[in-house]
């Protein structure tokens, strides 16, 4: 049987220089890039005035963590939670207007009514075997 090596702290990111990561390096070798170039055109209080604000963010983005989760993580869920909301409504509760509007126009919600089967302990332990033995298990009845 072929051996393979699995690779462990994939989570853990790549050290260039000292505790400097390779996204860190950069993250700072841009924003000095940019600060420079201001450097160059701006006048002097434009230029102490965006290089604070250029290098605070770099430093933010480069070293800050939220729940151990890099920064540009955190931005990212917070503007996806935004725009795509995870929240569900499962039972709709309409307004007057919005049944007022779906009585003129006719359509009619279809309730159907499931009832829960119970579920045996057997049943409970049978699936679990099937579980644990990736499918080779089968049971006296039918699973499905």
């Amino acid at each position: 049987m072929q051996q393979f090596v699995v690779p462990q702290f994939i989570e853990v990111e790549d050290k260039i220089l000292g505790p400097i990561t390779v996204r860190q390096f950069l993250i700072m070798l841009i924003a000095g890039i940019i600060i420079f170039i201001v450097y160059r055109f701006a006048d002097t209080a434009l230029f102490l005035t965006l290089a604070l604000f250029i290098g605070g963010i770099a430093l933010l983005f480069a070293f800050a963590k939220v729940k151990g989760q890099a920064f540009h993580y955190f931005i990212l869920n917070i503007i996806q939670t935004k725009t795509k909301p995870g929240l569900r409504i499962w039972r709709k509760e309409y307004s007057k207007k919005e049944l007022d509007y779906l009585r003129k126009k006719g359509i009619k919600e279809d309730v159907v009514v499931v009832e829960r089967k119970k579920v045996r302990r057997a049943r409970i332990k049978d699936l679990a075997l099937v579980v644990n033995t990736g499918g080779y298990y089968r049971p006296d009845n039918d699973l499905r």
